[in-house]
């Protein structure tokens, strides 16, 4: 697994052992990124359930300002703390830029003054019906009526997360039964 484009590419980011991370492909999220291209210059980022930081470590290689990374596994957290030192050193800007939160993600909310513009979501698929609802609702409280965030939520095709009142689902990649799929979520 690499950064498939932008100032880091080809920087390969380190995966924890294991199955407990269930990294997006390259192809995904070259997919993802294509879609989001005029959103990412300056843009801020939260990477939830972050695992090896690939999402929001492919937005920084192609020009977010910065983000976070929330991540409550401590062998995940490590690999990631690894993948900054690594696309930073690729893209010659700070590792200040980028945050690594190890707290539980239905307990994080951003500070004030640094909400994100795009939202990553790429938790354990057992649990999306369980914690996907939950997000969403907590999420309501983060940004200011002008805002116009982007919810990034990565899971299986069979899956389908109703959107809460107040979001909107405005594009969907990947297709078929037991293939991940992205889902493209708006305010509104």
């Amino acid at each position: 697994m690499r950064i498939s484009g932008g100032a880091a590419r080809g920087v390969p980011l380190q995966v924890p052992k294991g199955d407990a991370v269930r990294p997006a492909t390259d192809g995904m999220r070259q997919a993802v990124f294509s879609s989001l291209a005029s959103r990412l210059a300056g843009a801020r980022f939260a990477d939830l359930f972050a695992g090896s930081g690939g999402y929001g470590l492919e937005a920084f290689s192609r020009g977010a300002e910065g983000g976070v990374f929330v991540e409550k596994s401590a062998k995940a957290a490590a690999c990631i703390r690894q993948n900054i030192a690594s696309v930073c050193k690729s893209t010659g800007r700070p590792e200040q830029a980028l945050k690594l939160l190890p707290v539980d993600v239905l307990t994080w909310a951003p500070v004030a003054g640094e909400e994100p513009d795009l939202v990553f979501i790429d938790p354990p698929y057992e649990i999306i019906a369980e914690v996907g609802p939950v997000i969403f609702e907590r999420m309501v409280a983060w940004w200011s009526a002008e805002a116009d965030p982007v919810v990034v939520f990565e899971m299986p095709g069979e899956l389908t997360l109703v959107p809460p009142a107040g979001w909107s689902c405005v594009k969907r990649l990947g297709k078929g039964a037991r293939q991940p799929t992205v889902v493209f979520f708006r305010r509104g």
